[in-house]
């Protein structure tokens, strides 16, 4: 039996890219949901059997919780659109979570300023 040749290593790369830029051009301009505004997919991750995908996203205003339900109701919609555009035998299940990164990087921004201003009280 012929061994299979094994895919390229930046193929999950590549493929998990063009995920996060068709997943942008679909939500902006073909989920009509009125809970999901601006937002921003910050991540793509693939599975290396490319059965499932975490999308990471962020968001300007709204509420979280909404969102991330009304995303993941819409995640068979936007499965059907990334068929459509990726040519891949696999398109993976979609699961959307909340990219907090941008809070904690906030967070710790407001931490250091509080750091300096305190340490330079001191001098």
């Amino acid at each position: 039996m012929p061994k299979r040749k094994a895919a390229a290593p930046n193929r999950a790369f590549k493929v998990a890219d063009q995920i996060q830029r068709d997943l942008t051009e679909l939500i902006a301009r073909e989920l009509k949901d009125p809970r999901v505004g601006m937002v921003t997919i910050q991540a793509v991750e693939v599975t290396p059997d490319y059965a499932h995908a975490k999308i990471y996203f962020s968001m300007l205003t709204g509420d979280v919780t909404e969102t991330t339900e009304a995303l993941n109701q819409a995640a068979g919609f936007l499965r059907n659109g990334l068929f459509k555009r990726l040519h891949i035998h696999t398109v993976p299940t979609l699961h959307f979570l909340f990219d907090r990164t941008t809070e904690r990087a906030a967070d710790m921004n407001a931490l250091i300023a509080q750091a300096v201003a305190s340490r330079s009280k001191d001098d």
